[in-house]
Order: structure tokens, then C-alpha cells, then sequence
């Protein structure tokens, strides 16, 4: 067992232990316990939740007591595949709560059913839809496989977003990083290769910046808003995020990077386990707050 687990993340990783990798045939099953397990939740309560339909996409719309204006486009993680709305209705409540906006949760099109780019231009999409949709600052954030597709569409739509939070982003399906070589830390990556596979279309795709937005040029990356880039110390992905960050430095981007220590992937989307889940929430939410800049 590796030493950077906290004790929380490491008692997790070690109920895992022995869970075999997702393969296509169990996509089905994988995304209803996933479901039943987010239903099982204490639902933090909002004004009000309304499902709706921006530009052909499906959302969820979240809107907390006293929201002020501006909404947030949340674009959920599951490594592309596996979660929807549903999973993250929880994490989008308390991202409403915290940040005092509206959260927009996106259900975008997902593979294998749906591969590259339909994930991608659902959310370029959403943005667009919500960008003339909502009054006041607009921003993104998204966890994982989602704040791949936050990332996308803030480099789709340049200018448009007053500021941008990747959680633990996904990022590069060569796996350079050398956090790759993390053992037990629960997220494998024969596992992350494997979500890759499921998204992109073509080998192709694995090299095309609105798939792999570590492939975009500078030029491109320097059209981003303030970023706010989290990563959590166990994680393969922890390089490729920080990489992205420093990127961006040199580049002029306003942009805040945060290691969380000891913790796992995917630790934000579960505050009854983690403690520094809800600490990740409140600085994005401030992050965002910090910047309301109009349109």
C-alpha cells in the first residue's frame, strides 16, 4: 500500500481492493449501482430543481435559497461512461449551496453508446445554451472525464466563461505523467486506458486537442478564464492536472493550483467519507465568487 494514503482514502482503497477492471459488458450494471448507490444519499436541500433541455442536451438545474446571479455548467466525472445526473445530483446541490448560484448538471451523450465528440459538443452546447440563457457570470467546473469536458468547452467558447474549476481533471490518454506509476491507490491505469478507449472514435481522436485538451496550443490554452486546477496527491492523474497548470502559468492565465494531500481520485464526490471534500467544494465555490466579471 502506498504511504501517501490518508487514513480515510486508504480504507477505501482497501475495501476496493480485488473489484475487477470495467469492461463493456458490464457498463449497464456499473451505471445502476452507481445510481442506487447516489440514491441512497441525504439529499442536501435547494430552492428549487428543475429538469430542462439546453439546446437539445438534457440538464438539471439546481437553484439555491437567495441565489445571486450567474449559474455554473457542472460537467460530471465517470470516466466518460459510467455516471449521469442522477449520480452527481448531491455533488451539484452542494456546489448550488456553496457557490450561492445556479448549477446547470449536464447529461451529456456517452460512450460507448455515443463516443467522441458527442460528450464534447454536448457541453460546448450547454455553455453556449446557458452563456444567453442566464443573466450575471457564467462559469464552469467539472470533476475527472468532466472537467475534460468543462476544459473543451471553455476552449471552445473563449471569452465567455468569468472563470473555470477542474477537479482531479482527465487529460492525457498517454499517460505520461509519472504519477502513473502510483501503486495502490485504487484508480488503475489499465482502468484510465480503458476509458479512453470506450470515448474516443478512432485512434485518431486520442491525439485531437477536443479530446485530449493537453494537445492544444498555446494560443489556444491562453484564451482561458482564471482557472482553478485541484488534484489530489494519490491519483495518476495528479501530473497531467498540475502539468496543465503550470501551462497555463507561463502562459498569463490567472490560474490557482491545490494538491490535496493523502487523498484518492474521485474523493470530492463523497463528503460522508472524505473530510477534505467538502473543504474542495468551499474553494471552488470561493474561487468562482472571486470572479464576476460580466459578459
Amino acid at each position: 500500500m502506498s504511504e501517501v494514503l490518508w487514513p480515510q482514502a486508504r480504507a477505501q482503497v482497501e475495501a476496493a481492493a480485488g473489484e475487477p477492471p470495467p469492461t463493456a459488458a458490464d457498463v449497464a450494471r456499473r451505471r445502476e449501482e452507481a445510481r442506487a448507490a447516489a440514491a441512497a444519499e441525504p439529499r442536501v436541500p435547494v430552492a428549487r430543481v428543475e429538469d430542462v433541455v439546453a439546446d437539445g442536451v438534457p440538464c438539471r438545474l439546481y437553484v439555491p435559497e437567495s441565489a445571486r446571479p450567474g449559474a455554473v455548467v457542472h460537467l460530471h466525472g465517470g470516466g466518460f461512461v459510467f455516471h449521469d445526473v442522477e449520480v452527481h445530483d448531491n455533488a451539484a446541490r452542494r456546489l448550488a449551496v456553496a457557490s450561492g448560484v445556479a448549477v446547470l448538471s449536464v447529461d451529456y451523450r456517452r460512450p460507448p453508446e455515443h463516443p467522441f465528440p458527442a460528450a464534447a459538443d454536448d457541453a460546448a452546447a450547454v455553455v453556449r445554451w446557458a452563456r444567453d440563457g442566464f443573466a450575471g457570470p457564467l462559469y464552469a467546473h467539472g470533476d475527472s472525464a468532466g472537467a475534460n469536458l468543462a476544459l473543451v468547452a471553455a476552449l471552445r467558447h473563449p471569452g465567455t466563461l468569468a472563470a473555470l474549476a477542474l477537479t482531479y481533471p482527465f487529460l492525457d490518454p498517454r499517460a505520461e505523467g509519472a504519477s502513473y506509476a502510483l501503486e495502490d491507490v485504487g484508480f488503475r491505469p489499465a482502468e484510465a486506458a480503458w476509458y479512453w478507449e470506450q470515448y474516443a472514435a478512432s485512434p485518431a481522436d486520442l491525439d485531437d486537442p477536443d479530446l485530449a485538451p493537453l494537445r492544444s496550443s498555446d494560443e489556444r490554452l491562453a484564451t482561458l478564464p482564471p482557472t482553478l486546477v485541484t488534484t489530489a496527491e494519490g491519483d495518476p492523474l495528479r501530473d497531467e492536472g498540475e502539468l496543465l497548470a503550470r501551462r497555463l502559468a507561463g502562459l498569463g492565465v490567472r490560474v490557482t493550483a491545490t494538491r490535496y494531500l493523502g487523498q484518492v481520485h474521485g474523493f470530492w464526490r463523497h463528503p460522508a467519507v472524505f473530510d477534505a471534500a467538502d473543504p474542495l467544494t468551499a474553494q471552488v465555490a470561493g474561487f468562482l465568487g472571486l470572479h464576476r466579471g460580466g459578459r
